[in-house]
């Protein structure tokens, strides 16, 4: 069959991509980490096209940089950048949340917010515990599949993407100060979805401004973090 070898290549391609950004994301791949292509292959004990196509990948996801003649690093953001994301993902959300009053949700909606109660109430025992790799995989979905409600895969994705670059410049800063790291978390998520089931777009916004205010707070007395 002519084209399984580019299904497995792709499907090992996208297995390479996650398995590297769940180790950035749990802060096993800090900021500033360099490793060739090479490097993964042989720990991966794969070929090195799929580990090239995944890297290029999670370098256009703004995960990592191309590094000339050395491979590739793990992007280093900034205090500024994390508060241009936010204020990226507060336009974003605010957007959805106008077109779910003006138009409605999408349809199955019922359902869909049956999943996203569970996500919610999955990152508050989380965040309550300081299980900070469980609480960001529930916090990803929980985001998703709320943005999900407006059916448009383009703003679901892109807010996903942004959501896991503010992850990556937060965990190193958390890890650092783990007996701070409980209060600089935000645990909403349960409140914010009985607002959306309650149709009360204005308890959402007030909910999603107190959130981005919450980060930018806990962000502006961050320091700089050393190699």
């Amino acid at each position: 069959m002519p084209g399984s070898g580019a299904v497995t290549r792709n499907t090992l391609r996208q297995q390479i991509a996650d398995a590297l950004r769940d180790e950035v994301l749990a802060g096993r791949l800090p900021p500033g980490t360099e490793f060739t292509v090479k490097h993964i292959a042989e720990q991966y004990e794969v070929s090195a096209t799929p580990v090239r196509e995944a890297l290029v990948d999670l370098s256009a996801q703004g995960l990592l940089e191309s590094v000339q003649h050395r491979g590739f690093r793990v992007r280093v953001y900034s205090v500024g950048d994390y508060v241009g994301m936010i204020e990226a993902r507060t336009l974003i959300v605010d957007g959805i949340f106008r077109r779910l009053v003006e138009r409605g949700a999408a349809p199955g909606a019922a359902e869909m917010l049956v999943s996203v109660r569970r996500r919610a109430e999955e990152a508050r025992r989380a965040t309550q515990s300081g299980s900070l790799e469980v609480l960001i995989g529930y916090d990803l979905r929980f985001w998703r599949e709320l943005s999900g409600l407006v059916a448009n895969t383009y703003i679901t994705e892109f807010l996903h993407r942004i959501r896991v670059q503010c992850w990556v410049f937060a965990v190193p800063h958390l890890q650092r100060d783990p007996l701070r790291m409980r209060e600089a978390l935000w645990g909403g998520h349960r409140e914010l979805v009985e607002a959306v089931t309650r149709a009360d777009v204005e308890e959402v916004r007030r909910m999603v401004r107190a959130y981005n205010q919450h980060g930018l707070d806990w962000a502006a007395g961050l320091e700089p973090l050393t190699p």
